[in-house]
């Protein structure tokens, strides 16, 4: 299961396949990483600094962080897409197309200028959400999205 958590700042993602649950992320940032609650990040409960220092230490990979920059990221489930934005502004996008019981990602692109971002990651992790919500398998084709399933 592939998860992201967000607030104003910060977009938190989780592999729980990768995770060992050496509870590196629970010892840093206890408020934030709650195995008991639902969900289990809540990023509301700390300062960003430290659930930044928190994921640093997971020593599974499981858990990773990059700032939002101010980029919205939404699925357009109706035209098998997720969407990255810049205020009004489209500035990614990573398409997919569903063939009997998967989606296949073919495509993920961000401008330029918004490159080194982690706006890519997001629009795959969206994918994934997605993907995992219908109860659908997930392939790539995408070189990109390729390497973020592996990881």
């Amino acid at each position: 299961m592939h998860r992201t958590y967000e607030n104003e700042d910060l977009v938190v993602f989780w592999n729980s396949e990768k995770c060992r649950h050496a509870k590196e992320c629970v010892h840093g940032s206890p408020d934030t990483f709650n195995p008991a609650k639902k969900p289990w990040i809540q990023l509301d409960r700390a300062e960003n600094k430290e659930v930044w220092q928190a994921i640093s230490k997971c020593p599974s990979g499981a858990l990773g962080c990059v700032y939002r920059h101010g980029i919205e990221v939404t699925v357009d489930a109706e035209n098998c897409r997720s969407l990255a934005f810049d205020g009004d502004k489209q500035i990614g996008e990573c398409e997919y197309e569903k063939v009997g019981d998967d989606f296949c990602i073919y495509h993920t692109a961000v401008q330029e200028e918004y490159g080194g971002r982690g706006i890519a990651k997001r629009l795959v992790y969206k994918v994934i959400e997605q993907a995992e919500r219908e109860c659908m398998n997930l392939t790539a084709t995408c070189s990109y999205a390729r390497k973020v399933l592996e990881k």
